[in-house]
């Protein structure tokens, strides 16, 4: 299956000629998307939540970031001998030593009090980036007891690798002032929360090294700046959450960005945040400038915007917030975005989206 984008005549001196641009959202039904590029045969590899796999994950190619090829499945779980039975979420793939990594959620099968999430992280290998890939053990990274998911990998330039990751709402109540509200509004008896930690990992990826570290987790005070955006599905009484997830971190001269999601996957102010700081275990400063991606209202039909990974164009020279969101036309399918990012000489993390109007082909094609 070949997914073609828009083709927009336009006038130029001697007559027509056809320029490409593209336009979201992509008609790729991903949520959570990461994009790998893949150096050996230049190609873009894409892999998400859903689209079409059955208890694992698939992936689409592309050159250009534009046109998509579907892969068919490459991860396969809920198997006979397998660790995970369901809920497979958020995949991300990494080239290292010329094999490919793939982290994941999943609903751990080793389940003694019928716990309803009982998610962790694993990890498995493949030859190629189309997989099969193929799970490194038979069980979870490692277990933190209670239930996680969203992985992220961080390469650091000295060769450490850092795992992040959010501990789930589930059964995860606490005490702040939105919860002290929300139950003088009669709404909620409590308010549970995701918060998002990171550890580093061993070499190998057989496990961790040390205690994992709390590093991003909703306000405390309803002063705080971020408190208004980060408690949406809370104020709106959609949800007795508040979360913290979907994190991926990139380094930009000495500064460690941490790229996160707030509020309710499945809801309309599901948004995206950022913190810095300078060691990618923190201390994480939050943004004054979040939310930088969220609904685009007043006026607009994208909802939902969340999850983002980043990718850059084939010269690299351009950036890219990869993430999913709904319109109206779409309804509840989580579609595929990209758009255009940067970092501003100040270090100010900015997005420009979400743009459904058409755009320019990312830089360097050839």
């Amino acid at each position: 299956m070949r997914i073609l984008f828009l083709f927009i005549l336009l006038g130029s001196v001697g007559g027509l000629r056809a320029q490409e641009t593209f336009r979201n959202p992509l008609p790729v039904a991903f949520g959570d998307p990461y994009i790998l590029y893949n150096p050996g045969d230049q190609t873009y590899y894409m892999y998400g939540t859903g689209g079409g796999a059955k208890d694992g994950f698939s992936a689409y190619a592309s050159t250009d970031l534009v046109n998509w090829e579907y892969q068919g499945q490459v991860y396969y779980g809920n198997t006979d001998d397998s660790w995970c039975i369901g809920a497979f979420w958020a995949p991300e793939v990494y080239l290292v030593d010329g094999k490919y990594y793939m982290f994941y959620s999943a609903q751990w099968r080793d389940n003694p009090t019928n716990e309803l999430e009982n998610f962790r992280i694993g990890v498995a290998m493949a030859d190629r980036p189309t997989g099969p890939f193929r799970d490194l053990r038979n069980g979870p990274i490692f277990d933190p007891g209670y239930p996680i998911i969203d992985a992220n990998v961080f390469f650091d330039d000295d060769g450490k690798m850092y795992l992040y990751y959010s501990r789930c709402c589930y059964k995860h109540p606490v005490e702040s002032e939105i919860a002290d509200w929300a139950r003088e509004k009669g709404w909620f008896d409590e308010i549970e929360e995701s918060w998002v930690y990171g550890v580093e990992l061993q070499p190998d990826f057989s496990g961790v090294k040390g205690t994992p570290r709390l590093l991003l987790r909703p306000p405390v005070k309803m002063d705080d700046r971020q408190a208004e955006w980060e408690s949406r599905s809370v104020t709106s009484r959609e949800v007795n959450r508040r979360w913290t997830e979907g994190s991926f971190t990139f380094k930009r001269g000495d500064t460690y960005y941490m790229m996160y999601s707030a509020n309710h996957f499945g809801g309309e102010h599901y948004a995206v945040g950022y913190a810095t700081a300078k060691s990618p275990l923190g201390p994480y400063v939050k943004s004054a400038d979040n939310p930088v991606l969220e609904k685009n209202t007043p006026g607009g039909n994208v909802t939902g915007t969340g999850h983002n990974s980043i990718t850059y164009s084939p010269d690299g020279k351009e950036m890219f917030c990869v993430y999913h969101g709904r319109t109206s036309a779409t309804g509840n399918e989580r579609m595929v975005f990209i758009d255009r990012m940067e970092i501003l000489e100040n270090g100010k993390l900015v997005v420009h989206g979400p743009e459904t109007a058409p755009q320019p082909l990312p830089s360097g094609l050839k």
